[in-house]
């Protein structure tokens, strides 16, 4: 298994330094993916592209945070990892738990590892509350609970199984992305392993979700993943019932 990290980045100037420093101490390589970042955050990266063991990618205009990994899988492949680690820029994951995810993606290299959040008090509540939508939604179209949660961006992706599933399917460019490509890669067999892992909400934190716009992502994504459940709700019954 070679298992390197891939950060997608949307102006994350400010904290995604620490991330990577962090990840190359538990000997990870890095790929940043610089979603069109402002100058200042562009500057930020170039910098921390000349390290060792770090990677940078550039899309010209900004696309979303699911080009942004999707375009991050595809070189990962292209440089010889079999597996890609997805932690999000802002410093709400832990990299702490890295090594428990690495452990478990070691454990079975065919699983997608999900973390599953464990929050601290600086969560807000309308988010925490709000995810308990999708993840009812999730596990009606899987017809499973196998994924514990699909909305945590801290991951590690089997990439012999994951880039067929993106190179034939359809899946969300940005906040939408997370929960469709793990309920995709469920629907193709991949199994799950779910790791717990602390996570916070730094009080300076930015964020790029866009109320209106990526609600309305989000419910269209749950519909037409509702559609496809419906015709491989056979196949995936008979899966449940012969596990």
């Amino acid at each position: 298994m070679k298992l390197g990290a891939v950060i997608p980045v949307y102006n994350h100037g400010g904290p995604v330094g620490g991330v990577v420093a962090a990840l190359r101490a538990h000997g990870l390589p890095v790929l940043l993916v610089d979603d069109a970042s402002e100058p200042g955050c562009a500057d930020v990266l170039d910098r921390l592209a000349l390290e060792p063991g770090v990677s940078l990618e550039r899309l010209p205009v900004n696309q979303g945070k699911g080009v942004a990994v999707l375009t991050g899988l595809k070189r990962a492949a292209q440089m010889g990892w079999t597996h890609a680690l997805q932690i999000d820029a802002d410093g709400q994951h832990d990299t702490r738990d890295v090594p428990a995810f690495a452990a478990a993606a070691a454990a079975q290299p065919l699983h997608m590892i999900c973390g599953y959040p464990i929050y601290d008090d600086s969560v807000p509540k309308a988010r925490l509350y709000g995810r308990y939508a999708t993840h009812i939604w999730v596990w009606i179209n899987t017809l499973s609970l196998a994924i514990r949660d699909s909305m945590c961006g801290f991951r590690i992706y089997p990439l012999a199984g994951t880039l067929p599933v993106i190179a034939r399917q359809y899946i969300g460019r940005r906040m939408d992305f997370d929960t469709e490509i793990a309920v995709r890669l469920f629907w193709s067999g991949m199994g799950v392993s779910n790791v717990p892992t602390r996570v916070r909400y730094p009080e300076d934190g930015v964020s790029h979700f866009r109320v209106w716009r990526d609600n309305v992502l989000i419910s269209a994504m749950h519909t037409r993943l509702f559609f496809g459940m419906l015709w491989r709700a056979p196949m995936l019954l008979w899966r449940k019932l012969a596990a």
